[in-house]
C-alpha cells in the first residue's frame, strides 16, 4: 500500500500554504552499529585522507531511518506536513570498543490548507 506523500522541510512555514492544525513534535531514531572492519578501514583513509565511502553508507541509511520513523509518527497524528526538521548526529561508544551510529530527526507535524 502506497503512503501518502508528506511535505518535509527545516522551514517554520511554506510559503503560499497556510498551517491549519498543529498536530504536535514528532520524531525518530535510528541507531545503527559500524562494522569494526569498516571503522578500522575508515580510520586507514582518513589518516591519508579521503572520503570513507562506507560511513557515509551508513550515515545515509540511518538519516533515511530516522525521517521515515518522523514521517510514521505524522502519517498517524493525521498531518500532511512536518516542518521545522531538524537532524542530530551523535556516535554512541558501546561497551566492547566498538561505537553505533544515532541518528535523530525531529519537526512538527502540521495540516497544510
Amino acid at each position: 500500500m502506497n503512503k501518502p506523500a508528506l511535505l518535509v522541510t527545516t522551514t517554520h512555514a511554506v510559503e503560499g500554504r497556510r498551517i491549519t492544525d498543529y498536530k504536535g513534535l514528532v520524531g525518530g531514531d535510528a541507531i545503527l552499529g559500524a562494522n569494526m572492519f569498516r571503522d578500522f578501514f575508515a580510520g586507514i583513509r582518513d589518516m591519508v585522507g579521503g572520503r570513507s565511502g562506507a560511513y557515509e553508507k551508513v550515515l545515509r541509511k540511518a538519516k533515511q531511518e530516522a525521517i521515515d520513523d518522523m514521517l510514521e509518527q505524522a502519517r498517524e497524528l493525521g498531518a500532511n506536513a512536518v516542518v521545522g526538521v531538524a537532524l542530530a548526529y551523535e556516535t554512541v561508544q558501546v561497551q566492547d570498543g566498538g561505537s553505533m551510529l544515532m541518528v535523530s530527526a525531529s519537526g512538527t507535524a502540521v495540516v497544510l490548507g
